[in-house]
């Protein structure tokens, strides 16, 4: 008989639980289980192989817990580890599960937001380098340009509580101004990690206002209602009470504290050593 239990969702911080509120938002019904790996934070800078481990880690974990359904709410892992763990990985270790991630439903619609046919992509090194984005924009929108800034200083900005003081205005201003002229004309900017949201307030302040800045949460949150109503056989299996567990592989009173800051309401959750 298949597992049942909660919807899993996975970040290497704190930065899923932007994505986790708005599908909490779209779909209340159904139980969540959170881990945030932060002790092994941030995965920006890491290499394929390191976060590509570290996520198998996470999504043995979660079917141990007897989620049938994971979604990688980190863009890195997305970027790094789901297709290996779709393709190599899922046969072997539990077929009838399924493995999701953030990059491919904001890709299928970023190119509508755009009237100039010029997206900008604002994300971690690791995103960047895993050029992710640009080949799946280019899938479905091949008349959109695509131009990629790393911005390796905002997730620590953003962890250790600095994103709205006056330390964050000189690496904001100078990512964006380095993006912005680099292809004039952008109209639509993705914040390609699930942090950057916390940044909307320096971003909106930087650029002009008919630059439209995307968040992902949204859109994810979107892409899972359909996906769930085109695969009742997954469905069925995530359980519905409502219920939000959250876990952490480092200090408990750090994450839920920082954790309230990003979900919108405080957090308790629980400590995991991951291995």
């Amino acid at each position: 008989m298949l597992s049942t239990g909660p919807i899993g969702i996975f970040d290497s911080g704190y930065g899923g639980l932007t994505v986790m509120k708005e599908i909490v938002r779209a779909l209340p019904a159904y139980d969540y289980c959170y881990l945030g790996d932060n002790a092994r934070a941030p995965y920006g800078n890491r290499s394929f192989d390191t976060v590509y481990e570290y996520t198998l880690q996470a999504v043995n974990w979660f079917f141990s817990k007897h989620c049938p359904l994971v979604i990688l709410a980190c863009n890195t892992a997305s970027a790094k580890a789901l297709r290996t763990i779709q393709q190599n990985d899922l046969p072997r270790i539990a077929p009838e599960n399924r493995v999701l991630g953030v990059i491919r439903p904001t890709s299928e619609v970023i190119g509508d937001m755009s009237r100039s046919k010029k997206v900008g992509i604002l994300a971690t090194r690791g995103t960047v380098q895993s050029e992710s984005y640009k080949l799946e924009i280019e899938k479905f929108f091949p008349a959109v340009s695509v131009t990629q800034e790393a911005c390796p200083m905002w997730v620590p900005l953003v962890e250790n509580n600095e994103h709205l003081g006056p330390g964050a205005d000189y690496f904001i201003r100078k990512n964006l101004d380095a993006l912005m002229s680099r292809t004039p004309g952008i109209d639509t900017l993705l914040l390609a990690c699930t942090h950057y949201p916390l940044l909307m307030p320096k971003l909106t302040a930087y650029l002009p206002k008919d630059v439209r800045i995307v968040a992902q949460g949204a859109i994810v949150a979107d892409s899972l209602a359909t996906y769930l109503g085109k695969h009742p056989e997954i469905e069925s299996r995530c359980t519905k009470g409502g219920s939000r567990t959250f876990f952490t592989t480092d200090s408990t009173t750090d994450f839920d504290r920082q954790a309230s800051v990003f979900y919108g309401e405080e957090v308790s959750s629980l400590h995991l050593a991951l291995s």
